[in-house]
């Protein structure tokens, strides 16, 4: 049996031993830096984990594509922090900060490359499988982030195009991530659908959870700055939620209008809308929802039929992953 032990040095390995070219340093240069901050690396972590629930021996076949799923969420956050004027990752400045836009793009690109040239590692009679859903899912990806940017020119958004959104955006790639991890594995139909909703469901409680944490958690467990999203007039779910329940849609819409100019104006925009959040109770019904999809996360790997010791690792991924706000 693979043991979460295994998972964790071999994730690690995986990531400490990635190479991508020498030259042009330029190019190539941004890759290193942002694999080189870390992360939680929590897509192929996924991957190699479902994988884990059906064989008993890790290879290339799964850990080259299981790679594949981390470069592309980062050349997602190389060219995301572009379009959001994010100076920070992870603690870190982001790569259109320490070089400039046009090295932030085409790294980007070449990155998205990397990701393909990965995932198409995988075993040769899942590779079709696995390269139609990963380009499904690439897709719907930048379909959620144009929503996200979309969403930037209109005052408030229902939950339900939200919602949308963030399945778009965050939710299928950690789905396609459980996926991969299942086909690669040999598991049925029915498993990898099972998985498929796991890893999705996960995504929407991450999301809720990040949107929360942006404003109510600790900034140097965070890795950016808190109040990104109030800055920024980010439609977030605290923000969403807040306009569905507000009476007083005037006080909000003005708080978001506040200027950021300065340092002292920013904390002021920051102290009050949150302080319109915690008049709502916006927070507790975020937690709220963070539960309910973490529950339907869970609920999700019944049909697996599982081992206890099995049912037990994906039990504590959820919570590794959702833990953050419980």
């Amino acid at each position: 049996m693979i043991t979460e032990q295994i998972l964790e040095k071999t994730i690690e390995e995986m990531f400490s031993s990635i190479e991508f070219p020498s030259e042009p340093k330029g190019l190539y240069d941004p890759l290193r830096y942002m694999i080189g901050i870390g992360g939680k690396r929590i897509r192929p972590l996924l991957c190699l984990t479902t994988y884990a629930l059906f064989k008993d021996a890790l290879t290339e076949e799964v850990t080259e594509p299981a790679r594949a799923l981390e470069v592309f969420h980062t050349f997602t956050l190389i060219h995301d922090d572009i379009m959001d004027r994010s100076p920070l990752r992870r603690g870190q400045q982001t790569v259109w900060k320490k070089w400039n836009e046009d090295v932030a793009i085409l790294s980007g690109d070449v990155m998205l490359i990397d990701s393909y040239r990965r995932i198409c590692k995988a075993a040769p009679e899942t590779h079709g499988q696995v390269v139609a859903l990963f380009n499904r899912t690439a897709a719907e990806v930048c379909e959620g982030q144009q929503m996200d940017m979309d969403f930037e020119n209109l005052e408030s958004v229902p939950m339900e195009e939200y919602n949308r959104m963030i399945s778009l955006k965050t939710a299928v790639l950690l789905a396609c991530s459980a996926q991969i991890g299942a086909i690669l594995g040999g598991a049925d139909e029915t498993q990898q659908e099972a998985l498929y909703k796991f890893g999705y469901e996960l995504g929407m409680a991450f999301q809720v959870a990040d949107d929360y944490l942006d404003t109510f958690g600790d900034e140097k467990v965070f890795g950016k700055p808190i109040g990104g999203d109030i800055l920024n007039n980010k439609k977030s779910w605290l923000v969403t939620r807040a306009f569905e329940k507000t009476k007083d849609r005037k006080s909000l819409l003005d708080a978001m209008a506040m200027p950021v100019d300065t340092q002292e104006q920013r904390e002021a925009k920051i102290a009050r809308v949150k302080g319109i959040y915690t008049s709502l109770k916006v927070d507790e019904d975020a937690k709220d929802e963070i539960l309910r999809y973490s529950d339907r996360a869970l609920d999700a790997i019944h049909p697996l039929h599982l081992s206890p010791i099995r049912q037990e690792i994906l039990k504590r991924f959820e919570a590794k992953l959702i833990g953050r706000v419980k």
